[in-house]
């Protein structure tokens, strides 16, 4: 099936399917006692005192990833916060499709050109009420969409794309639109300024580059220019995670939770708990020091045999549970 044919599933053929998914979770044995998502009423929650703990969608990666499947998997996995890619919202908001490769070279960098193009204009002027509709259809679930991260706020990208990304974030009902950390002060002044424009943070990413003052140069050119911090990349480069957190948490608008080794130990991506990566003393300062952004379970680790990507978030979802004590 297209992701444009998946996308046109009804709101009430989704929510009946997650029923059905829930009345059978609730007869099947779970692996740690009845799921939270049926104690809530069939809503998934993984708000633990008062942490909330996401996943970004790219945890999925391994999956069918329609907007309404990445939802499913959301509300197995008792999920109630996501950081949603852009593909699939795209797809459910009517964007046009990729061309597949023909193996042609020079043709395909044509084609590749041409949808740029194309997509560009599709993203200057669509209307916002699809990605509303979504956001209604994750909230209906219990999920609540706070990060958006499409592939239109890059240099190459115009104005017109870079505006979208923030619009549809708002209409997902989003404070930030993430990318990967720019290289060039100018672009993160570029974004910055019409970040502003339309009041929604641009959280900025980053991977084993990451510096104790990476951002402060972005910060000090708009406020809301913000950090999208990744713990298990930062202790992966050599630093430690929580003297970051403590003194840069006003800025930062989510972080990517994962566990790695240390730089000195390898940097190896391992399930939460075996890594270096000090993940339950950063949700307790978080819950202890009340700080309001997420912690967005990134699943990168190896899946094991016999198990899933939903399984694996929903260990993490639990692991931090019980760090919370909750």
């Amino acid at each position: 099936m297209k992701p444009t044919e998946k996308a046109s599933i009804s709101r009430r053929q989704f929510l009946a399917s997650t029923s059905a998914l829930m009345a059978g979770a609730a007869i099947a044995s779970p692996v740690w006692g009845m799921p939270a998502y049926i104690r809530n009423l069939g809503k998934p929650n993984s708000v633990f005192k008062g942490v909330q703990v996401g996943v970004i969608t790219y945890s999925f990666r391994s999956m069918p990833s329609s907007a309404e499947e990445l939802l499913r998997y959301c509300v197995e996995a008792n999920v109630s916060a996501v950081e949603l890619m852009g593909p699939a919202a795209e797809a459910f908001a009517g964007a046009p499709e990729a061309p597949a490769r023909s193996g042609d070279e020079a043709a395909d960098k044509a084609a590749r050109a041409a949808f740029s193009r194309t997509l560009a204009e599709w993203r200057a002027n669509v209307p916002m009420a699809r990605f509303e509709q979504l956001r209604k259809l994750y909230k209906k679930a219990g999920v609540r969409i706070y990060g958006y991260k499409p592939s239109a706020l890059g240099a190459n990208n115009t104005d017109a794309e870079i505006d979208y990304a923030f619009r549809a974030a708002k209409a997902l009902g989003a404070n930030q639109a993430n990318v990967e950390f720019p290289q060039d002060p100018a672009h993160t002044l570029r974004l910055g300024n019409l970040a502003a424009r339309n009041k929604v943070y641009v959280g900025y990413h980053g991977h084993t580059q990451q510096t104790f003052d990476m951002w402060d140069g972005a910060i000090a050119q708009s406020p809301y220019n913000a950090i999208n911090f990744d713990m298990g990349h930062y202790v992966a480069a050599g630093f430690e995670a929580i003297p970051f957190i403590e003194a840069k948490h006003p800025h930062i608008v989510s972080m990517h939770t994962k566990d790695r080794k240390s730089k000195a130990n390898g940097g190896a991506n391992l399930p939460w708990g075996e890594g270096d990566t000090p993940i339950a003393n950063a949700l307790r300062l978080m819950a202890e020091r009340k700080y309001k952004f997420p912690a967005t379970i990134e699943l990168e680790y190896s899946i094991p045999e016999g198990s899933d990507a939903v399984k694996e978030v929903a260990k993490c979802v639990e692991f931090a549970r019980k760090a919370l004590g909750a």
